[in-house]
């Protein structure tokens, strides 16, 4: 059996984590044997209650952070702000004492964590927009990159030795008030959609410059939510990577024998949205159920609590399966998209195949 990756261990460039607030500084090392893991994007959900989504990253002010679900810009999180967030670690995090969205006693949060960190292969040739800052990895295709809005037409050198036309763009203004811009390749570089809304996608041609990302360069517009002059940004920048990462697109039958999504691997995190109808965004991932279905949903959208009354996906070996004919996930003859990493390819780069859950 021919190879099918070059990344044996997805859990080198991705932790899903699962852990239970204390009330107190609280330190979390990844609880699984495999490759230890500093990551530099970490994105934490309270899982039993209402509350806001937070992301942090290393490329920025250490303890700032997101809102998810919301337009607002990024907040002081560290130890002298809202005390949600201290550091990260060789193989983790730190969180702080106080802060409903990241560490209440007794409160059980969920952790996605990927991992950058490498800058070798990036280049600034034709690069028009100089990030202030980035963290990438050529080996995932993960990278963060902050820059400066101009507000003309430009281009940024990503680095991520893969097409991000084929992947996955997450953009925040930093400074402001402006709705998190998306592009997928699903909806493609003429429009926008916002992970912050169930809003259907928007006809846009200042968010990317209807120009798609290419395995060199992402481009950007002149949209108050992606490079306007005077503003700041953050984008979180996903090429595609044979056996680890897959962005694709599949059409729901609205019944519970619903489509096979092939990707080449076993997902740990998979992510979700109806792009033909206002929907919510659907979070399933590898560690909140355990086993199939996995019907432990969040919606990256909104602050809700986590939901597990519908049965959603079987996780396999080489991809997922649509177990529901609920239309967020499965409306019959609509496009949904996906955003899917791996805990283990398909098949290994010395030949072996992996089992289902």
């Amino acid at each position: 059996m021919a190879a099918y990756t070059a990344i044996d261990d997805p859990s080198a460039y991705l932790k899903v984590h699962l852990y239970t607030g204390t009330g107190s500084s609280n330190a979390q090392t990844f609880a699984d044997t495999d490759t230890d893991m500093q990551p530099d994007l970490v994105w934490i959900k309270t899982r039993g209650v209402s509350e806001s989504h937070v992301v942090f990253d290393s490329v920025r002010t250490n303890g700032y952070y997101l809102k998810a679900d919301a337009t607002s810009a990024q907040i002081d999180g560290s130890s002298g702000g809202s005390n949600l967030w201290t550091s990260f670690d060789s193989d983790g995090f730190t969180v702080d004492s106080t802060g409903a969205r990241t560490n209440t006693n007794t409160y059980t949060y969920a952790a996605w964590c990927w991992k950058g960190g490498t800058t070798s292969g990036k280049s600034t040739s034709g690069e028009s927009i100089t990030p202030s800052g980035y963290s990438i990895n050529a080996t995932s295709g993960v990278g963060i990159f902050a820059w400066s809005g101009t507000g003309s037409n430009g281009t940024i050198t990503h680095g991520l030795g893969g097409d991000v036309g084929k992947g996955l763009m997450l953009v925040k203004q930093l400074n402001s008030t402006a709705g998190w811009q998306v592009y997928h390749q699903g909806t493609g570089a003429t429009h926008t959609i916002y992970l912050n809304s169930s809003a259907v996608a928007d006809d846009s041609n200042t968010v990317w410059n209807d120009t798609a990302p290419t395995s060199s360069v992402f481009t950007l517009g002149t949209n108050t939510g992606t490079n306007a002059s005077g503003s700041t940004y953050v984008g979180y920048v996903f090429a595609p990577k044979q056996g680890f990462s897959k962005f694709g697109k599949y059409i729901g039958n609205g019944n519970a024998d619903g489509p096979f999504v092939y990707t080449g691997f076993r997902p740990a995190w998979i992510m979700v949205r109806d792009i033909d109808n206002e929907a919510s965004w659907m979070i399933m991932d590898n560690k909140r159920s355990g086993y199939n279905p996995t019907n432990n949903r969040l919606y990256a959208h909104i602050a809700n609590a986590e939901e597990s009354a519908v049965d959603r996906f079987d996780i396999l070996s080489n991809g997922f399966k649509v177990r529901t004919g609920d239309a967020d996930t499965n409306c019959s003859g609509c496009d949904l998209i996906y955003m899917a990493f791996a805990e283990q390819p398909f098949v290994n780069s010395e030949g072996v195949p992996c089992n289902a859950r």
